[in-house]
């Protein structure tokens, strides 16, 4: 077994950004169902603080990070879709994405497009493939068609521009909210059709204002407790409540009674590892979201950039809400 060290960002103990540390780590040759790849990018993510912070419970010591974009260097056995050399992009558990080079499972690594370089693969893959899996798969009852309202909450944030960009391709009137005048103006920018500055307005009152009183089909919102109690009055009956993220906190226990006077509402808490399961929906997903970024019509805003070691400056930056888009550490 050959064994190289790689720059690594580990907890040993849950808690703030101060938690993480530079460690180096032995990596050796991928065993079946695996590969080892060396990293061009990684990309931020909200679900890397409540990993860190306990939220998500871990098994500790653990390395961060959730996603990234690199090359190839070794294939374990049965693993077909990829050769050395390869470049590729994930989105994948187990985490461990904050480094120079990993072994991890195959099956959620894929082959990254040429016209895609690798700072964008790093920031795209979690934040688009959740874009599209909530768009494309978390669906209202019937569905959505071209002019349907749907509530996007966070809407300047990574996965909410991509989200401003796909709805408005798929012809949806996408209402997005977000806490500044500056945020709301770029979602605008990206396709929103409306933008709320939650901070500032009633965005239930507006929501009811712009479609009419009739409310939206469907509200996605990775908000969590700020936003979660609001959103169901947003909703027109046999409406979805789609929550997929707690950037707020942790949403309080619900009762199911509350739904039906709000108009037999539904509820779902969506996260992505349940739709990249496998190989081929993971595949599938992916093929659809590059598909989507080669073509012009999302295109993937960088706007903060990190060196591996200004990590701990990184999260406090996210947490705080003072990052746009999305944001990648490099190596």
């Amino acid at each position: 077994m050959t064994s190289n060290l790689s720059r690594s960002i580990q907890i040993d103990q849950h808690g703030g950004p101060e938690q993480m540390r530079l460690v180096h780590i032995a990596v050796g040759e991928p065993g079946a169902g695996e590969v080892r790849i060396r990293h061009h990018a990684v990309g931020l993510n909200f679900i890397d603080v409540y990993q860190r912070s306990g939220l998500y419970p871990m098994n500790l010591p653990v390395q961060l990070g959730m996603e990234a974009a690199g090359v190839i260097e070794a294939v374990g056995a049965g693993v077909t879709h990829l050769q050395v050399g390869d470049r590729a992009a994930y989105a994948s558990q187990p985490p461990g994405a904050y480094c120079e080079r990993r072994v991890m499972p195959a099956k959620c690594v894929c082959k990254l497009p040429d016209a895609i370089s690798f700072e964008t693969g790093a920031a795209m893959m979690l934040k688009g493939m959740t874009a599209q899996y909530l768009l494309k798969r978390t669906l209202p009852q019937g569905g959505l068609k071209a002019g349907d309202f749907v509530l996007f909450h966070a809407a300047a944030g990574g996965v909410g521009l991509i989200a401003c960009q796909w709805a408005r391709a798929l012809g949806l009137q996408l209402i997005g909210t977000a806490g500044s005048d500056a945020k709301c103006a770029l979602a605008l920018q990206n396709g929103a059709a409306f933008a709320i500055n939650y901070s500032s307005e009633d965005f239930v009152a507006r929501v009811k204002e712009i479609t009419g009183g009739k409310g939206v089909k469907v509200v996605y919102d990775s908000v969590g407790k700020d936003t979660f109690d609001k959103s169901l009055d947003c909703l027109a009956p046999f409406g979805l409540m789609a929550s997929f993220g707690n950037a707020s906190g942790p949403v309080a226990p619900v009762a199911p009674g509350i739904l039906g006077p709000k108009g037999s509402i539904y509820l779902t808490r969506q996260t992505l590892f349940t739709h990249i399961a496998t190989r081929e929906s993971t595949q599938e997903i992916a093929d659809d979201l590059f598909e989507a970024v080669t073509s012009g019509k999302v295109t993937i805003h960088i706007d903060q950039c990190y060196p591996l070691e200004e990590v701990q400056q990184a999260h406090r930056d996210l947490e705080a809400r003072k990052t746009t888009g999305c944001t990648i550490l490099t190596l």
